[in-house]
């Protein structure tokens, strides 16, 4: 009797041992996880510009006189030690702006990607589908940048690219490497008529956690094999945490690409850029801008001037963390050009263009 009232604690107490192992097995984390992003803007140019729409060259928070939404997301990943996806579909301003080429639904793609973890002993990834630009050092989603406005340089250059990415984090997370094949400057579909791939690279070296520098290339045609012309393309960036409340941004970017099919000569345009931020408490945030962007022959940003485009750009911001969860944002920014290319609602064309921007970035 003794024996069986002795096994039958060791199985009552086994029991109890297996449902809390399932307990905690029930704690670990889903792999799968959902979020989501919307960010509500009001933008006033002092100058009442023809239409409701900023100029043509700005891609983010365009429209002007009227509350709009830039961006807006719903986004679910997939994250295990060997695989990750990514899949989002989004609306507002900002889409309509940058995926205007894209046909049908693809619109409304602003993220559908798969990963595959390549060794299991290194952060060695190959990624293929539609996935955020290599390039620059600001994102589509508007709280993750130092100011509320995408500087004339990230509107100008890829916010998202599709292809083949292949990329090394070193243990330490010192080193990011990468090396992409993709379907051109901000395309999900090829160029109609582009057989030839475009190709991409990026490194990011910390060498402490308060400095950040950034190499990111990329080399393509972006026209029909018929007219096609070959770019180079350098994005350069370092941020420096000066203290616990001021840190800085160095941008600079150089392109060049071919006067014509078959050409040696090129057309260049370069856009240096710096940006101081101050946060003097763990709510608020205050950052300047200045800017220049000089794109003479038009490659990016055609104006039909004696000049061309040559405008520098000069704003304030302030940020107030309402709660972990939304951001308030205001920001006075000023465009003044070389020539008269911004034109107002009397027809009068002048070289300044000034307005004021406020947006919610609300997340989950």
């Amino acid at each position: 009797m003794g024996r069986i009232i002795l096994a039958a604690c060791l199985l009552a107490h086994t029991g109890v041992y297996a449902q809390e192992s399932i307990r905690k097995i029930d704690r670990s984390p889903s792999p799968f996880t959902i979020s989501g992003y919307a960010e509500p803007y009001y933008s006033f140019a002092f100058d009442r510009p023809l239409g409701d729409t900023r100029p043509s060259f700005i891609y983010s928070y365009n429209k002007n006189d009227e509350v709009a939404v830039n961006l807006a997301f719903l986004k679910g990943s997939y994250n295990t030690d060997r695989v990750r996806a990514n899949f989002a579909m989004a609306v507002g301003s900002y889409m309509k702006a940058n995926y205007s080429t894209e046909p049908g639904v693809l619109q409304n793609l602003y993220q559908g990607n798969v990963g595959i973890k390549l060794s299991r002993e290194h952060s060695l990834w190959f990624d293929v589908g539609v996935f955020p630009s290599h390039i620059g050092f600001e994102s589509p989603v508007g709280k993750d940048n130092w100011t509320l406005t995408r500087s004339l340089g990230a509107d100008n250059t890829p916010y998202y690219e599709s292809g083949a990415r292949i990329s090394y984090t070193s243990k330490d997370n010192a080193w990011f490497v990468s090396a992409l094949v993709l379907n051109g400057w901000q395309h999900i579909r090829p160029v109609p008529g582009n057989s030839m791939p475009s190709f991409g690279t990026q490194i990011t070296y910390k060498p402490s956690p308060g400095i950040t520098l950034n190499s990111s290339t990329f080399i393509g045609n972006d026209y029909p094999d018929t007219a096609r012309r070959m770019r180079y393309f350098h994005n350069f960036y370092g941020i420096f945490q000066l203290n616990s409340q001021v840190a800085a941004l160095i941008g600079f970017d150089a392109g060049m690409e071919q006067k014509h099919k078959d050409s040696s000569a090129m057309n260049t345009w370069f856009n240096p850029t710096v940006i101081l931020r101050y946060t003097p408490t763990a709510k608020t945030a205050i950052a300047i801008k200045a800017e220049y962007y000089d794109d003479r022959h038009g490659v990016r940003i055609l104006t039909g001037t004696p000049h061309g485009f040559k405008t520098w750009s000069f704003s304030t911001n302030f940020d107030y963390s309402i709660s972990p969860n939304i951001l308030w944002r205001v920001e006075a920014r000023t465009l003044q050009s070389r020539d008269n290319i911004f034109v107002g609602s009397d027809h009068v064309a002048d070289n300044t263009n000034t307005f004021i921007t406020t947006a919610l970035a609300l997340s989950f």
